[in-house]
């Protein structure tokens, strides 16, 4: 059985201040003997039109976090940072960057994701119309990383709402999904914990919903709770005030494998 953590936090444009954040988190997971922490997407930085000053930090934030894994002895899923290449080295043309979560161990990176769904959604809020694709390139792979405590399944946010990647991530060994976010406040209200929860019965995974929360900037709201839910869809743990906190559950993995035994989804499948 191994204990899991993630975050939620209420990130702004102090990169400092938000790694001052990140650093406590990670402290505070180690002291409850967490062997991973989950944090949330833009958790460096959380501001409009400053996804490619903090791209250009990528390679200095990427470093930071791997030398407090080491010192931690813990393992990371840094939620996302804009990055300005692509896994290849090539640089993003046209001034955009890509929205990359890296898993992490205390020797070093060992998986990065580039988010494959980009939120182009006309939400009724303060924005209003959010179009990532403007600032954002899509990235085109599934990843799936080996950990001590199992096979992890790397998702951004709007991939929550993707079905069919969740499925093919657990059909790939996936015994973990994560889900760093920032989901709007409307949309959050209305979906994110039916989101956690129906990816979790899909796929018979845990899912891992790290979460910003709260006003950034002013104008944009993000709806927060932070959840962890297990592979019969049933939340273990979830934020249950505004801010920054850190998250803990258990996971079974025998007990998972239990259930995915009596309930056989994937063997049961016909339609791909």
């Amino acid at each position: 059985m191994s204990l899991i953590s993630i975050a939620q936090m209420n990130s702004q444009d102090n990169i400092e201040q938000n790694l001052a954040d990140v650093k406590q988190l990670i402290i505070d997971a180690k002291q409850q003997d967490a062997q991973l922490l989950v944090l949330p997407e833009n958790f460096a930085c959380f501001a409009p039109g400053k996804q490619r000053d903090t791209a250009e930090r990528f390679e200095e934030i990427q470093q930071q976090l791997e030398q407090w894994a080491a010192d931690h002895q813990i393992w990371l899923i840094a939620g996302t940072l804009p990055c300005p290449f692509r896994p290849n080295g090539d640089r993003v043309p046209d001034l955009r960057v890509r929205t990359t979560s890296l898993c992490i161990s205390p020797e070093g990176t060992v998986a990065r994701y580039d988010k494959i769904h980009l939120f182009d959604v006309a939400v009724g809020d303060n924005i209003g119309t959010y179009q990532e694709s403007l600032n954002f390139e899509p990235g085109d792979d599934l990843v799936v990383a080996s950990t001590p405590f199992g096979q992890i399944g790397l998702m951004v946010c709007y991939d929550l709402r993707f079905p069919e990647l969740a499925v093919k991530l657990r059909s790939q060994g996936a015994d973990l999904l994560t889900a760093p976010a920032a989901f709007t406040y409307q949309t959050g209200q209305a979906h994110w914990e039916l989101l956690l929860r129906a990816r979790a019965i899909d796929t018979q995974c845990h899912v891992l919903g790290a979460a910003q929360q709260g006003w950034h900037g002013g104008d944009r709201q993000t709806w927060g709770h932070a959840s962890i839910v297990n592979s019969r869809g049933t939340v273990l743990n979830h934020a249950h005030r505004d801010g920054l906190q850190l998250i803990t559950a258990h996971f079974d993995q025998h007990d998972q494998e239990q259930h995915r035994t009596m309930m056989p989804l994937m063997q049961h499948r016909r339609l791909s």
